[in-house]
């Protein structure tokens, strides 16, 4: 198949229309660990206001890439902006944009909700006042106002990762990355957990990163960008998936796309 032409991320700065200037912008990154080449040469955007699906199985680099973007990882090829910040040159600008729910779970499970939330508030510069205001609002958003007080070890899986969700949004990022967020979560919280972030895309347009293997999470709608073995293997819409592939479903689609490689992996 052949990928669609690259599209360019337009500048921030004089002359720029904001809306044109994407919520994350990659461009010809490639990332290595010793002789092992875990990105080769990708190139990604996600608009403003837009669910992206970052599709691929595990060990596809997906991780990695959202290592690269919250500068875990520096890369030293190709570039990534964030709003138009580049992330090696401007990375507070940039990171000041970014909300990121991480695969592995990182709150303090001996610490209060709200407390969980207002530290990470004062590591963005934001007094105590105000924080606990846009923690509280941002909690009663997710339904979880009344388990202000809990210790985190108390939530069940799919209240901690709203939770880091909530977390993620208090200093108002117009990015949101989530890698492999449902991963250990039953159906319904599962499910409940990917309305939560669709919502926040329908009513805030913020731009998300959502990284998953599970094909149930992705809908008639998104923006899919096809990763495996660190390349990506196609880029657009879940109706051009179909199209460009001559199939009626998503996963027959990715299968077709990644071919003999998918079931070697």
């Amino acid at each position: 198949m052949t990928e669609q032409p690259r599209e360019t991320a337009s500048p921030r700065g004089a002359g720029a229309a904001p809306a044109a200037v994407p919520a994350l912008a990659v461009r010809d990154v490639t990332h290595t660990f010793g002789a092992r080449k875990a990105l080769d040469d990708v190139s990604l955007d996600v608009p403003a206001g837009s669910f992206t699906a970052l599709l691929g199985p595990n060990g596809a680099g997906k991780t990695t890439l959202f290592s690269l973007v919250t500068r875990l990882y520096d890369n030293r090829s190709g570039a990534i902006h964030v709003l138009g910040y580049d992330v090696r040159r401007q990375p507070a600008a940039a990171l000041s944009q970014l909300g990121v729910v991480f695969q592995a779970r990182t709150l303090d499970l001996e610490l209060s909700v709200l407390d969980n939330l207002l530290y990470h508030a004062t590591l963005h510069g934001i007094g105590f006042g105000a924080g606990r205001r846009r923690a509280m609002e941002l909690l009663a958003q997710a339904g979880l106002a009344d388990r202000a007080r809990d210790k985190v070890r108390n939530l069940s899986g799919g209240q901690m990762r709203r939770v880091e969700i909530v977390r993620a949004l208090i200093h108002r990022p117009r990015l949101l990355l989530l890698d492999e967020p449902t991963v250990g979560l039953d159906i319904a919280s599962r499910a409940a957990l990917v309305a939560q972030v669709r919502e926040l895309v329908a009513q805030e347009a913020i731009g998300v990163l959502w990284a998953t293997h599970i094909i149930e999470e992705i809908q008639p709608g998104d923006r899919i960008v096809v990763l495996h073995r660190g390349r990506v293997r196609a880029r657009g819409s879940y109706e051009e998936m179909l199209a460009q592939t001559g199939t009626d479903e998503l996963g027959a689609a990715f299968l077709k796309l990644v071919g003999d490689e998918a079931e070697a992996a």
